[in-house]
């Protein structure tokens, strides 16, 4: 076993203390990567609070995890020492079902083995990325492009992929109108991706003082989302929004603004079922949809398209001594736009 050093709630609501344990020793398509960074995801909070289900206590949170290779099993290809390397959602799947074997591991019928808060195939729980190592399939790693900012490419393997994900399934691109409700962690990399694809990007908001920030990273227009006139003034003209906001909200403003056939995508996970008038619905053949994380396949793809257009994202830099305070800030929404730790530098 290896003996691994990390920081855990130890039960539910708990504050986040340090905590040793260990982790498998690698079999022979494993690779053992020394985390560097790992982003604070607001799913990190929800899942130490128990907000969404029962947790797995003592829990490691830690699912956008960022590093170098520091051993690789015998029949590993992927990677040799040194190479960085990343791992987001998820370590494992069955392997077998039809959405495993499409590249959408995150969709597996069996279910996905999440990177914290699972049991692996042997039954043991999953440890997460707030730790100085981890042990993960080379098939679920992914390879970290060398141009990128490291810190900052970390909470592309959960924010990143979950917003590029739905870009790419419904085609954003240069003739597309797309819209961004919400410009926090998620939000604002919509917005980076749904630009660098070409697409018209409105981005809607509660915030007047988010507007500088939404027109810099990237927005043609932005919205306020509690201006009535303002949203109307956009009545059906999207072909794809993407919505982001965790918190309870209307939704039937933005399925108003959709064109035929569009599409309102929801990424966020309100406490509260969504109440929808389903009329609009039907007058334009308009469609709600939910996106998960991708795959492997699409998230090395999305890291490779980072690579190509310099995308990463807005972050804060976190000494692992203040993980309690940036659970604080981040449920106070008071953080541009991501929290990172500094693992490396652990207790410093």
């Amino acid at each position: 076993m290896i003996a691994s050093k990390g920081f855990a709630a130890k039960q539910a609501k708990a504050p986040i203390e340090p905590f040793s344990f260990e982790r498998r020793d690698p079999l022979p398509n494993d690779v053992v990567i020394a985390i560097e960074f790992c982003g604070i995801c607001h799913s990190d909070v929800h899942q130490v609070n128990e907000d969404w289900f029962p947790g797995i206590f003592p829990m490691v949170p830690g699912h956008e995890i960022v590093g170098r290779v520091s051993r690789v099993g015998s029949a590993v290809k992927k990677f040799k020492v040194g190479d960085l390397a990343g791992v987001g959602v998820m370590v494992d799947s069955c392997r077998k079902c039809e959405s495993c074997k499409l590249g959408q591991e995150t969709y597996c019928d069996i279910g996905a083995i999440f990177t914290y808060n699972g049991r692996d195939k042997n039954g043991e729980p999953t440890y997460g990325g707030y730790a100085n190592n981890i042990v993960v399939d080379e098939a679920y790693t992914l390879k970290i492009p060398a141009n990128l900012d490291l810190a900052a490419t970390a909470p592309l393997l959960c924010a990143g992929i979950t917003t590029y994900s739905p870009l790419r399934h419904w085609k954003a691109g240069k003739h597309s109108k797309v819209g961004i409700v919400g410009l926090g962690g998620l939000g604002h990399m919509g917005l980076k991706f749904a630009h660098a694809m070409g697409a018209h990007v409105v981005q809607f908001t509660t915030s007047a003082k988010k507007k500088e920030d939404a027109l810099r990273l990237g927005a043609d227009e932005v919205v306020m989302s509690n201006d009535a006139k303002a949203i109307q003034a956009h009545a059906s003209s999207f072909d794809v929004i993407l919505d982001t906001v965790s918190a309870d909200h209307d939704i039937n403003a933005y399925v108003n603004l959709l064109k035929r056939d569009a599409v309102l995508v929801l990424l966020g996970a309100p406490d509260r079922p969504a109440s929808l008038s389903v009329f609009p619905l039907l007058m334009k053949r308009r469609s709600i949809a939910g996106s998960g994380a991708g795959g492997i396949r699409e998230t090395q793809e999305m890291l490779d398209f980072c690579s190509q257009h310099n995308v990463v994202s807005d972050i804060e830099i976190v000494p692992t001594t203040k993980i309690n305070e940036a659970y604080k800030r981040l449920l106070a929404n008071d953080v541009k736009y991501r929290f990172v730790l500094d693992i490396a530098r652990a207790g410093q």
